[in-house]
């Protein structure tokens, strides 16, 4: 890939929301990116960075996905014309890709979470992610690594300085 196209395609990546409490809270098995079904007032709350991922999860309906409990902020410039606020969003994939996480998600323990919305070409996307929960031990060791790096770190950076 040339220089151009690379630069190019970083520069069409807006990153609008991250759920970085998934990441804490569960063990991240794969990740799958896909499209979003919206309305005209969601893509421009979107645009000006209104939206929650707090708690928010995705079903499969009738062979259909579903985002749930996503918080897209009203569009203020709507007026009472907007969009219902929590309603479920269709995601857009492939059937062979709904197959697939459905037989994971039918295991016990996994969901399907939403890991980051952001713009891509001028389109939402959204990284779904296919998770299992962290118990509160792996949490507290998570944070005990983190710690010991970030404590290796600051040695390191005097030993140079």
């Amino acid at each position: 890939m040339s220089q151009r196209k690379a630069a190019s395609e970083k520069s069409s990546f807006e990153l609008v929301a991250e759920n970085r409490k998934a990441r804490h809270d569960f063990f991240i098995e794969d990740s799958i990116e896909c499209g979003i079904a919206l309305t005209g007032t969601e893509v421009k709350a979107l645009r000006e960075h209104k939206v929650s991922l707090r708690n928010s999860y995705a079903r499969i309906r009738k062979g259909e996905v579903f985002l749930t409990n996503v918080h897209i902020g009203a569009y203020e410039a709507a007026g009472h014309g907007g969009h219902d606020e929590k309603r479920a969003r269709k995601l857009l994939l492939h059937r062979h890709e709904i197959d697939r996480l459905w037989s994971k998600v039918r295991e016990r323990g996994y969901t399907l979470v939403p890991l980051r919305i952001y713009f891509k070409r001028g389109l939402a996307k959204v990284e779904l992610a296919l998770v299992r929960g962290k118990r509160q031990y792996d949490k507290r060791a998570a944070i005990a690594r983190k710690e010991d790096r970030r404590e290796m770190e600051r040695v390191m950076k005097r030993k140079v300085g």
